[in-house]
């Protein structure tokens, strides 16, 4: 059990590298609501 994954399955060892590739190289924002507490909100004024 020492051939890498590129060995084993060369498919799924592409896919590996292109969603990192794609994780280094684009910037992912997600929408979320946000609910700051009460005492954040008064010291904010």
């Amino acid at each position: 059990m020492e051939a890498s994954l590129d060995q084993v399955d060369p498919e799924i060892s592409a896919a590996i590298q292109d969603e990192l590739a794609r994780q280094r190289s684009t910037l992912e924002m997600i929408a979320s609501e946000n609910f700051a507490p009460v005492g954040v909100l008064e010291a904010q004024g």
